[in-house]
């Protein structure tokens, strides 16, 4: 989403709700103010209004209040956070070097604050609720999912532990611990009040802390790695990670040559007025190149840290491939990282593709692409902090490179980015973004209100779309097509298309045909496939199965594969190999290429 909101992009990119509840309770907002808070807020506020005033007089006083803050001390927890905020978007959107070098300087100073509050006994859990978690000198704790902890113990051995305090269920513990303690079941499975802390700690005797040992005996078992993870993640045990300065979003870096060569902004941003995305998403790209083994797993342990101290796990994050990272710059002192999937974690049957984004060397965002033939899912969330930089350029540029690299030109966004049951959405007016861009609703009735809107807008001066109306206008999804004659036109091929659509199809199918067993489903769709195709299960490698089986469930559904001809079989099986290849690129060019493909799935999901 041009996050326009502070949430997750679809549903894969997850916050736990119940911390998210817990710890918004306390929010800083609501702290008392102390004395000295009101002189700095002014200061404040005049440092909010000159950052991104580039190239004119007045930016000049931005040295002198950065200067001045350095030597005061403040005490107030909403007056910390909001200039935590703005030394971050200086330290990304600098003018000179020596305001960048006064904001990385007074950024390096946050730890040594918050701990002297701390020394004070200042309640500081405000400061780790997810608006503002992962400022230097504070942890975040959730429920984060087996990979993601069994990855915080390796990459930051000493700095995670259980937390006891917010653990709810032990009877969850009694389905699993008596796997890897003898006799715990004696105990677990009879009886009550069961003192699982204390079976953790005599168990494990001196080998670490209680987390190490549990996630190494998870690890042990004779699983594969996804039952392991079902089986941790049914405990929902709490997870506190300290993370170093480096680490947090005040400290964290990208340390590329490239990203030590600052950006400096002379002139002003480039404004959403001033983006064509006709032109932008037509311009040539910037050159991608695919960074080593080693420098795409260092990048994956960045997107991996700026996620999790947000309370957030991006499934492209936590599952992707080292081998599959690729680096360009957008220009700006921007750096996009592309990530793919490996073979064994993709989706069934969209290509997934994930990107982190850097501003001279700071995090800013993340993008998440879900396509299928040409069409793409897009979801881009620009971090609160830097929402008045350049959004629509940024947003614009990446899409370029997205369509140069898989070919796709009908990008699609879900109703929950502009606003639907997400109201911050609402209130950043998230659904005008999109549709100034070229966005257009997929659903007439919701088309019939926009024209509507525009109308008002362009007859009376001063004219806002209300909340309510604004609820309505993000009830369906928005689309836009590169390709000028569906983008003129008020309905397309992808209008009523959702991947969900044909999930549904296929377990009504299941349920109707096959009583509801998935593995008959499965083999028999995948011999009715097979002999239509003119081939048999040995004719497939094991990493294509999946693919096969996938692809197979979806096309039982259509009546006319055996009326396809030998060349559109041929371009099938290049689909369900390309899917399993190592670049799941190939897996959507191939797919392009399939005519009849893409309207058996339209209608599929339509």
């Amino acid at each position: 989403m041009v996050s326009l909101s502070n949430q997750r992009v679809h549903h894969r990119d997850t916050e736990n709700t119940e911390v998210a509840q817990r710890l918004r309770s306390s929010t800083y907002e609501h702290l008392p103010r102390k004395p000295n808070s009101d002189s700095i807020s002014r200061l404040l506020d005049q440092l909010d209004e000159l950052k991104t005033q580039f190239g004119s007089p007045g930016y000049r006083t931005v040295d002198r209040i950065l200067s001045r803050l350095a030597r005061t001390e403040i005490t107030d927890l909403d007056v910390l956070v909001r200039f935590h905020e703005l030394l971050l978007f200086i330290r990304a959107y600098p003018e000179n070097a020596r305001v960048m070098k006064l904001a990385e300087s007074q950024l390096k100073s946050f730890g040594k604050r918050v701990e002297v509050l701390r020394t004070a006994e200042v309640d500081l859990s405000p400061i780790e609720s997810p608006e503002v978690s992962g400022i230097a000198g504070t942890s975040v704790t959730d429920t984060f999912t087996f990979p993601i902890v069994r990855w915080l113990i390796k990459q930051h051995p000493g700095a995670t532990s259980l937390n006891w305090d917010w653990f709810e269920d032990e009877n969850r513990l009694s389905e699993s611990w008596p796997r890897f303690i003898p006799l715990l079941a004696e105990d677990a499975l009879v009886e009550a009040n069961v003192p699982y802390q204390l079976w953790l700690k005599t168990a494990k005797g001196r080998a670490g802390n209680d987390l190490t040992w549990l996630i190494r005996r998870f690890d042990s078992l004779n699983l594969p790695d996804k039952d392991k993870a079902e089986l941790f993640n049914a405990q929902k045990l709490y997870t506190t990670w300290t993370p170093p300065y480096r680490a947090t979003r005040t400290g964290m870096r990208l340390q590329t040559a490239e990203a030590r060569k600052t950006y400096y902004h002379r002139e002003p941003l480039i404004q959403r007025r001033d983006v064509s995305f006709q032109d932008e998403l037509s311009k040539r790209p910037t050159p991608l190149e695919r960074v080593s083994v080693k420098d795409g797993e260092a990048i994956l342990n960045l997107t991996r840290e700026a996620s999790t101290i947000r309370y957030r796990e991006l499934y492209g994050f936590t599952h992707g491939d080292p081998a599959r990272v690729f680096n360009t710059h957008l220009g700006r002192g921007v750096d996009l990282f592309v990530i793919g999937l490996p073979p064994a974690v993709r989706l069934p049957l969209r290509a997934y593709h994930a990107a982190m984004i850097f501003k001279n060397g700071v995090a800013v965002g993340y993008f998440e692409g879900l396509s299928l033939f040409e069409r793409m899912e897009s979801g881009f969330n620009l971090y609160y902090t830097f929402r008045d930089g350049e959004t629509a350029w940024l947003y614009a540029r990446i899409l370029n490179v997205f369509h140069k690299l898989l070919g796709v030109s009908a990008f699609a966004i879900d109703p929950y980015q502009i606003g639907h049951e997400n109201e911050e959405g609402i209130e950043s007016g998230a659904f005008w973004f999109y549709r100034k861009l070229g966005f257009r609703p997929t659903r007439p009735e919701i088309l019939k209100l926009v024209l509507n809107e525009e109308s008002k807008i362009a007859s009376r001066a001063g004219y806002r779309t209300s909340a309510a109306t604004l609820r309505k206008l993000a009830a369906g999804p928005m689309i836009f097509e590169l390709d000028k004659a569906r983008a003129k036109s008020q309905a397309g091929d992808w209008d009523r298309f959702a991947v969900r659509n044909i999930g549904l199809a296929v377990a009504r199918r299941m349920g109707s045909k096959f009583g509801g067993d998935a593995e008959k489903f499965r083999a028999a769709s995948v011999k009715s496939l097979n002999r239509i195709l003119g081939l048999t299960q040995g004719d497939w490698s094991e990493a294509e199965l999946p693919a096969l089986s996938y692809l197979a469930v979806t096309l039982s559904l259509t009546g006319d594969l055996h009326l396809w001809n030998d060349e559109e079989r041929q371009a099938l099986v290049k689909v369900i190999r390309a899917k399993a290849a190592a670049d799941e690129g190939r897996y959507l060019h191939a797919m392009q290429k399939h005519a009849r493909l893409r309207s058996a799935m339209i209608d599929l999901g339509s």
